[in-house]
């Protein structure tokens, strides 16, 4: 979705609500003629001669014809979302008249907004970098407090500071190298090596710290995949369903009902947890039983956390320790789930306590001490790290390129250890830096952007 120079001048019109009948829907124009087209078909006061961040009471008209009574809002370049002339045009919120009003628009010398281009200009006009641009489109699609939180904190320039941080020291030291390059003959150091290994160093730690907080910011961004396991009627499907507080799963006496997996999401404590109620885990005969029991096994293998399920007045120590130790051997996060507390013997809970001190016991059927479970899955997804205001990688492109930053670092550290020429070192940071460029946008490619913005909505 590359943009030819043409298209960056054209004005751009697009829905910037969502698509259906509400109360008020509001369209968006931007581009250096946007005030002019619109006054063209605006009856009220002469748009072209208001100052910026007012709002106008008037009518949309095609000719004659009153399409409908609005308020428009002004923003002169360069006070606007996208530095540019803006106009909003608040309408009721009927389709039809939004349509109306567009194609009158469009016949005025707008053309329709691709996706992400209003954001995009705002981009290209230095309103922010690209990581602050990709988390606008996080912002709108946040759907718990710690993604919006994230989201925020991204599009204000935290993110973006880190990265420019390290940048900024690293430039330095490349400049002094390429000054080395025209001194080849007078073998003058400009840029000592030992110090030149000691900002390596530090900023190949602050770049691990930004890699390891990606594990938390997906989860963060995309919610923790949690599996439910558990043999035949341990209770999984009623579980979720008092999660859930709805009837999603079957809930049956008889063993193997659930032949594959429900899935839906649940917030907790900010958090989005994506609960998967799978088919239970034991040996069967029924064919298509067993595939479902073959791919909880494959869904647990990938799960971020596993609520192990167990019915107290229908199992045994040995077979609960034969699970822990199966799940301990499989090497995802597991909480161990005591289930149906109301039928259980006083001895049996008194001895699993002892040995299973962590153990979280509830009735799912009676919805008991399901508070204590949400509890512990919080504290395993363990958001203290955010909480504190550190920064978290949420976007896969930014760690992608944080990676191969740390490949280059490293190639300088062996690049000063095996005294390598300046040329080569000059290289290693020149592709440091490049990468780092990436995030913000210093460095890019218009597939680069093309990618990044066809993924926003239109009218953003």
């Amino acid at each position: 979705m590359a943009f030819s120079i043409h298209e960056k001048e054209d004005t751009i019109v697009a829905l910037a609500t969502p698509q259906g009948v509400g109360a008020i829907a509001v369209i968006r124009l931007s581009g250096k003629e946007s005030i002019k087209i619109c006054n063209k078909v605006f009856k009220g006061k002469n748009l072209e001669k208001q100052e910026s961040h007012t709002i106008h009471f008037g009518t949309i008209r095609d000719g004659e014809r009153v399409i409908d009574e609005v308020l428009v809002s002004l923003f002169v370049a360069p006070k606007s979302f996208t530095k540019e002339n803006a106009v909003e045009i608040s309408t009721h919120g009927s389709s039809y008249i939004v349509n109306q009003v567009i194609k009158l628009l469009v016949r005025n010398g707008a053309r329709p907004a691709k996706p992400g281009e209003f954001t995009q200009r705002a981009f290209l006009n230095g309103q922010f970098d690209l990581a602050q641009a990709e988390a606008v489109a996080d912002l709108i699609h946040s759907d718990s407090e710690a993604s919006h939180q994230a989201a925020l904190n991204q599009m204000r320039g935290g993110f973006s500071g880190e990265i420019s941080k390290l940048r900024a020291e690293l430039i330095h030291f490349a400049s002094m190298i390429e000054l080395e390059l025209d001194f080849t003959e007078e073998d003058v150091e400009f840029a000592s090596r030992d110090d030149l290994r000691v900002l390596v160093e530090k900023l190949l730690r602050v770049v691990e710290q930004l890699i390891s907080s990606f594990d938390l910011g997906n989860v963060i961004k995309n919610g923790v995949p949690t599996v439910i396991a558990g043999k035949p009627n341990a209770g999984k499907s009623t579980l979720l369903n008092a999660l859930l507080n709805e009837d999603k799963a079957i809930v049956s006496d008889i063993a193997g009902t659930t032949r594959d997996f429900i899935e839906d999401e649940i917030n907790i404590g900010g958090v989005i947890f994506r609960f998967i109620d799978t088919a239970g885990l034991r040996e069967t005969t029924d064919t298509i039983e067993a595939i479902g029991v073959s791919r909880t096994q494959e869904k647990m293998k990938t799960a971020s956390l596993i609520l192990y399920l167990f019915d107290l007045s229908d199992t045994d120590m040995v077979e609960i320790n034969r699970d822990i130790n199966k799940l301990e051997n499989l090497g995802v996060p597991f909480v161990k789930v005591a289930n149906k507390t109301d039928k259980a013997q006083p001895t049996f809970i008194e001895e699993l306590k002892g040995k299973y001190p962590d153990t979280i016991f509830i009735s799912a059927g009676n919805k008991e001490n399901l508070d204590a479970l949400r509890e512990r899955v919080l504290e395993l997804v363990n958001l203290d790290k955010f909480k504190t205001g550190n920064t978290v990688v949420t976007n896969i492109r930014h760690y992608d390129s944080l990676i191969k930053t740390r490949e280059s670092l490293l190639d300088v550290l062996g690049g000063i250890e095996n005294e390598i020429t300046n040329d080569f070192m000059a290289m290693d940071i020149r592709r440091a830096l490049h990468y780092l460029g990436e995030i913000t946008g210093e460095i890019t490619t218009d597939d680069l952007l093309a990618n990044i913005f066809s993924k926003f909505c239109i009218g953003k």
